[in-house]
């Protein structure tokens, strides 16, 4: 498998489970970009490329707590010189929220996957649907999401149907 059919087949999953966890877009997008980019460069030291998915997986949480490794020591070093620390990073504009707001049939697919980390196909298993409909919910759900985004928040979406900008949203400045 070459690293364009990778990203294809799971750069918005991945970017999803990277986004619940640092809660920031660009932060996120950065992580992204550095799992695949491992990922290119190790391809061929994975033998069973049945595997690839967890692997992947695998490379993302360690780049995210790469991330907060170095969050922590820079925080550290503004402590140690009596200085405030400024936030590391922002809450996504009413991520949880939009989720929990989901129709529980498709918030049940989104959690499952992209919150828990279960397979499509494990998900299907334990709701007892097809395949077919798992993903169909997906897509539903994540168009549902990209939508309330931008009506509530701003959020613009860019040509590779990708949240960009910066959160405007009037509920989130309290």
């Amino acid at each position: 498998m070459d690293t364009l059919e990778l990203w294809k087949a799971h750069s918005e999953e991945v970017y999803f489970f990277i986004l619940k966890r640092v809660k920031e877009t660009t932060i996120a997008n950065d992580i992204l970009q550095n799992t695949f980019y491992k990922a290119h460069k190790n391809i061929n030291k994975l033998e069973n490329l049945d595997k690839i998915r967890p692997w992947i997986f695998q490379i993302s949480r360690n780049e995210i707590a790469d991330y907060f490794k170095r969050e922590a020591k820079y925080a550290e070093k503004l402590n140690d010189k009596d200085e405030k620390a400024s936030g590391s990073y922002q809450d996504i504009c009413c991520f949880d929220r939009f989720i929990e707001d989901l129709p529980v049939h498709y918030k049940s697919v989104i959690e499952m996957i992209y919150i828990d980390g279960k397979t499509q196909v494990e998900t299907a298993r334990l709701l007892k649907i097809s395949l077919t409909n798992v993903k169909a919910r997906i897509r539903r759900s994540k168009s549902i999401l990209k939508q309330r985004f931008k009506e509530c928040c701003k959020y613009e979406i860019d040509r590779n149907g990708m949240l960009t900008g910066e959160a405007d949203c009037a509920k989130c400045i309290d």
